[in-house]
């Protein structure tokens, strides 16, 4: 199509011609779109595709495609960032509700009950078990318990398989429930546990 042809022809005539483009990205990437907000953002690629088109860098089809289909993909990783940053928020105020102290029995994380608080603040207690665990079970100790990570998480920021990581947490539940290993650090987690 030549500049010509582009201003001979109105945007109403290329979105009928071009409406099925936006329909068939959003299928390509598999995106469901209820409201519309995905086609609309389609929409948009193609006015501004069909403003800025040059005859020179190729077939304004082509042309078409690339800006539809980028713009939908921009979009998906904006509304990606936005749920990770909720989520991330929602975890700060969960942290800060429980002071980061959680109870797991399995994936799903459950609150101690305040009684049962393990004071985070009492650098004492905790200097004292970090000196008699090893290194894992203490990045156990630290990521699992206090920071509230899951073993996913905890694998990937370790570089580990998950299953490292919960031989980590056997291997410090089973010195934690050890009378001798409570003595020598003198401390009876029975006070803090449920």
């Amino acid at each position: 199509m030549t500049q010509n042809n582009k201003l001979t022809l109105t945007f109403e005539e290329i979105f009928e011609q071009n409406e099925r483009r936006i329909y068939y990205q959003l299928h390509k990437l598999n995106i469901r779109d209820p409201h519309h907000e995905f086609f609309q953002e389609g929409l948009v690629a193609l006015w501004n595709a069909y403003e800025k088109y040059d005859p020179d860098r190729g077939p304004m089809s082509t042309y078409f495609n690339f800006h539809i289909r980028n713009r939908i993909i921009d979009k998906i990783r904006k509304e990606s960032r936005v749920l990770e940053n909720e989520e991330d928020i929602i975890k700060e105020h969960e942290i800060k509700q429980t002071n980061g102290n959680h109870l797991r029995k399995t994936d799903v994380s459950y609150v101690i009950p305040p009684h049962h608080d393990i004071p985070i603040q009492d650098f004492h207690f905790w200097d004292k078990l970090r000196r008699n665990l090893t290194i894992k079970q203490w990045k156990w100790i630290d990521y699992f318990i206090i920071k509230g990570y899951t073993q996913k998480e905890i694998a990937k920021i370790e570089n580990t398989t998950v299953e490292a990581v919960k031989g980590w947490g056997k291997q410090t539940r089973r010195k934690l429930r050890d009378e001798a290993f409570l003595r020598k650090i003198d401390v009876d987690l029975k006070d803090y546990l449920p």
